[in-house]
């Protein structure tokens, strides 16, 4: 188990005019052992996030940390994150079998009491058929091409090749998304009871609050490349601060209903408003252009067009980056 920790980290693409602040200084803890769900619509800036705590994107700046210590990510290394990302259908190679591309994140053995090549070879083919079992497949699809396949035995691979890299943190990003909804729930419940049984500490990363509400400990809410509220997952579900929190809640369909409850009234202004435009965010807050209870609907709330909330929000009830939450500081704990 390690604590995963971004600080300050921001991620800019392009440059003049055009260029994106994909993060914005970012600052967001994953506790040992505990899973972390971060959340925000399409283009929030949370895959960007992942990607550069792998290694896959270089931060502009502020640092990535592993127990204290700047990641660094260097060719031949055991990489002490892994990813599981979103399509199942294009993270395998299709010309390798099943246990190949699990045998090729295996670390090998080295030192003065490594095995012999036949003997590595051997105890390569035992972890494959043990991680092979410990996602729920049978061993024999070690000798399967990714093509002979369905999506959620797909992603079940992807999940135990991320596993046989003996990772410290796990980074899954949108896992369920691209799988049938009959399917999503067993990847869930699988990924779920690995996390307990082997201790993980990971960030899961999706844009339904349904999905991150089943296997969080801790809730991230993003949006335009920043974190806008952060706590325990159920203190945020049961008392949701931001006004962009409560409208995912809002979207997300709640159990014993077959359909979307409809928005509260307040809400509607969301529906109306045009999304801010992410190489040239808002100043102010930059929720102000589709917030329910700002300065679109009152106002005498205009200082949410200059004033960033996010200067204060360690003040706030779950950190949240809104003038108008709770102003009651409530100090997140990192372990339960």
């Amino acid at each position: 188990m390690s604590e995963l920790r971004f600080e300050g980290v921001s991620v800019r693409f392009g440059t003049g005019s055009r260029a994106l602040t994909a993060v914005d200084g970012v600052d967001l803890t994953v506790p040992s052992g505990q899973v972390v769900g971060l959340v925000g619509e399409s283009g929030s800036g949370k895959s960007t996030l992942a990607r550069a705590a792998v290694g896959l994107t270089e931060p502009s700046s502020g640092q990535i940390l592993l127990d204290g210590v700047p990641l660094k990510h260097r060719a031949g290394q055991r990489r002490p994150l892994q990813m599981v990302f979103q399509d199942p259908y294009s993270s395998l190679d299709p010309r390798m079998t099943v246990g190949d591309s699990i045998a090729e994140s295996v670390p090998r053995s080295d030192g003065p009491g490594r095995l012999n090549r036949r003997g590595q070879q051997r105890a390569r083919r035992e972890e494959v058929v043990r991680l092979l079992e410990l996602v729920g497949l049978d061993p024999d699809r070690a000798r399967a091409y990714p093509g002979a396949l369905s999506g959620g035995q797909r992603q079940r691979v992807a999940i135990a090749r991320a596993l046989a890299g003996r990772p410290d943190v796990i980074i899954a990003d949108e896992i369920t998304s691209a799988l049938d909804v009959s399917i999503q729930g067993t990847v869930l419940n699988l990924v779920r009871e690995l996390q307990r049984e082997l201790h993980l500490s990971m960030l899961f990363i999706s844009h339904n609050l349904a999905v991150v509400r089943y296997v969080s400990d801790f809730i991230a809410v993003m949006y335009l490349g920043r974190i806008v509220e952060f706590g325990p997952a159920r203190d945020v579900l049961s008392n949701p601060q931001h006004p962009y929190t409560k409208e995912l809640l809002a979207a997300a369909p709640r159990r014993g209903t077959t359909a979307l409850q409809p928005p509260d009234p307040a809400l509607r202004v969301v529906a109306d408003a045009e999304p801010a435009d992410p190489h040239h965010p808002p100043a102010g807050c930059r929720f102000h252009p589709r917030c329910p209870i700002g300065p679109l609907v009152r106002t005498d709330r205009e200082h949410c067009l200059t004033t960033d909330p996010t200067t204060e929000a360690q003040h706030r009830l779950h950190s949240t980056a809104c003038h108008h939450a709770a102003g009651a500081l409530q100090t997140v704990e990192l372990s339960q």
